[in-house]
């Protein structure tokens, strides 16, 4: 199903995004990162619309990598040296690395901890994009009720990655 709707919509998704960052190749890559994340998603969970859904992830996604390059395009346009520092660092050291890989598992354990409702509504809303509203549509539940799932699972997340 995601294959053939990735087919039939794919080439207005990537002009849609390319009017948003300017950019062909990021638009291409945006789209498809976001029928990766709809994949997952549907993995997880049955959705109501994921035409409108995938619209949703895109929308944001291109927004944030237009976000992204205008605050480093302010960032690097006076000095140049942090630019060549970030290069020289691409690669992690090693016990960064081991640091990050930790706190992801620790992030999927706190996750794997909270109630389905609650883990949902914090996936749609802080991998997704989702908004509250559409967050208490899918789960058939007020938007202040989503709301309260959102802080309630990012708040035990918080909680648990903390605890070293």
């Amino acid at each position: 199903m995601i294959r053939s709707h990735y087919l039939a919509h794919r080439d207005g998704l990537v002009r849609y995004v390319q009017t948003i960052t300017g950019d062909r190749d990021q638009a291409e890559d945006l789209v498809q990162e976001a029928y990766l994340r709809l994949g997952q998603a549907l993995t997880r969970r049955l959705l109501e619309d994921p035409g409108r859904y995938l619209f949703r992830i895109v929308r944001n996604l291109a927004l944030d990598g237009r976000r992204q390059g205008r605050r480093d395009s302010r960032r690097y346009a006076e000095d140049p040296e942090p630019l060549i520092e970030g290069a020289r660092d691409e690669q992690p050291s090693p016990e960064a690395a081991a640091l990050a890989r930790d706190d992801y598992e620790r992030l999927l354990a706190a996750m794997a901890e909270l109630p389905e409702r609650t883990r949902i509504a914090v996936e749609m809303h802080r991998l997704g994009g989702a908004k509250l509203r559409e967050i208490a549509a899918e789960l058939g539940i007020s938007t202040s009720a989503a709301h309260q799932l959102v802080v309630d699972g990012v708040a035990h997340c918080r909680d648990r990655l903390r605890r070293r």
